[in-house]
């Protein structure tokens, strides 16, 4: 179904009419119109929105994701920022950010937990560890910076698909491949969709050895200026060191954590 959309009439159409804005900075005045709707729009929604010629707006558009600055929503015509476009803004982020103390607020926590902990963004072959402390004890789960993991069976990604509406939830989940990695891995659809459900209520997510045998993870939301998802913080764990209960014992000082990051980078 068709859903209104609350269109950016804001500055960006007035430069454009008073020529302000070169041809060459169009295809940011989209990638920018799309990031302050926050939702997939139609060429024929971004054309409203800048007042640019339709052919324009469609010619534009299709240049885009042809070159992975665009795609399209699977069987819609809506467009969404593409897999480059969200690897730029993670690194123009992560460069005015400071990596440098984003990552000592890591350590802090890792220092407070004794745990490994994660800063972990979404990408399109799943949930992506961007930032990394190593806990310092012999017995330790290796992801290492530039892993991906899946979304369904993992805390950082169950916090991701959470964020989403409720509707978006649905199908994503419908999308996804619930793969078993072991005897706890949730692989029902619908049961999944309630887990996320009750992640949303919470405001923190736990991998109770649904990924790998023996490990325990908790995850709580990174959001950005305006709310949304940006990347969620975690620590993980052996089981037998880290339980479930030890893990939600840490919850304050992880929730303490992704504000901390939040303040930082946004």
């Amino acid at each position: 179904a068709m859903q209104a959309l609350t269109i950016p009439k804001a500055e960006t159409t007035a430069m454009i009419k008073d020529n302000r804005i070169a041809p060459n900075m169009r295809p940011f005045l989209i990638l920018e119109t799309l990031s302050e709707v926050g939702k997939p729009m139609t060429a024929s929604e971004i054309h409203r929105a800048l007042e640019l010629p339709k052919q324009t707006i469609h010619r534009l558009c299709n240049a885009m994701e042809a070159q992975g600055l665009l795609a399209r929503e699977p069987g819609t015509r809506r467009l969404r920022p593409g897999r480059r476009a969200r690897n730029m803004a993670t690194g123009v982020l992560s460069t005015a950010a400071t990596p440098i103390a984003r990552h000592q607020i890591l350590a802090d926590l890792a220092a407070t937990t004794g745990e490994t902990v994660n800063l972990v963004t979404a990408r399109e072959g799943g949930m992506s560890y961007i930032d990394r402390v190593e806990t310092n004890w012999p017995i330790r789960v290796q992801l290492p910076v530039g892993t991906n993991v899946p979304f369904h069976c993992t805390a950082s990604g169950k916090s991701y698909l959470a964020s989403l509406p409720r509707s978006q939830r649905r199908s994503v989940v419908g999308a996804l491949s619930l793969s078993k990695l072991t005897d706890r891995t949730i692989t029902d659809a619908t049961d999944l969709v309630a887990e996320l459900d009750n992640i949303a209520d919470n405001g923190h997510a736990i991998d109770d050895q649904e990924f790998v045998t023996d490990m325990t993870a908790i995850a709580v939301p990174v959001r950005d200026h305006s709310g949304r998802f940006f990347a969620a913080v975690a620590i993980h764990g052996p089981s037998k060191r880290f339980p479930r209960d030890q893990a939600l014992a840490n919850l304050d000082a992880l929730s303490r954590t992704a504000t901390r990051i939040e303040q930082l980078m946004f």
